[in-house]
């Protein structure tokens, strides 16, 4: 799986960027991705969006941004520039922009599948997980007739990053290490990326 496809499994909620009639607009939807296919050789987003959303009536092509960990990095973290004073603060992250024209899930056995999918993905690590079939069968009717289910090949996957690359191996492993000790998810997670040079490719 690439760098990107894995930022989306890890990060799935998207801005879904688009220009409706009243001008540009983003939603914001947990997406999957499905495997690589021949149709779709960069993977498909599926979900679901309200069906008083006019998003899934969207003919134009997409923009589907993917915001992964972010982190504020300190000037005294780079030792070796410290020592010129030629520092500034910096911002790193990780980020993916996909882009795709959307497509409505029509079939309807594939459409009652999908909040399954979804469901599956979220739980399936979780102790005693949740199961649509969990709800009653009305009450998953119901909320069925209220929304549409979308898919998007992707036809563009971009991941933009920064995370140091351009700094030497101990001063990575030194900005990693402090912002490790700030003990923050978001900082755990980016001295993750500084760390394992997967952003350099």
């Amino acid at each position: 799986m690439s760098t990107s496809m894995e930022q989306i499994c890890q990060h799935p909620l998207a801005s879904i960027v688009s220009m409706e009639e009243d001008g540009m607009t983003a939603n914001h939807i947990p997406l999957i991705i499905t495997p690589l296919s021949a149709v779709a050789p960069l993977g498909t987003l599926r979900g679901h969006v309200a069906r008083a959303n006019p998003v899934w009536e969207n003919k134009d092509q997409l923009l589907l941004i993917f915001q992964g960990a972010s982190a504020y990095i300190r000037p005294g973290w780079h030792e070796e520039r410290m020592k010129t004073g030629a520092v500034v603060p910096t911002y790193d992250y990780a980020v993916v922009h996909g882009h795709g024209h959307l497509r409505i899930v029509d079939d309807h056995r594939e459409f009652y599948g999908l909040p399954t999918q979804l469901t599956d993905h979220f739980e399936s690590k979780r102790k005693l997980p949740w199961s649509v079939s969990d709800a009653p069968r009305n009450f998953i009717d119901r909320l069925m007739a209220e929304i549409v289910g979308i898919e998007i090949p992707l036809i563009k996957l971009v991941g933009k990053w920064k995370a140091n690359q351009d700094d030497s191996t101990s001063s990575r492993s030194h900005i990693a290490l402090q912002l490790r000790e700030e003990n923050s998810t978001q900082g755990g997670a980016m001295a993750d990326i500084i760390e394992s040079r997967l952003f350099e490719k």
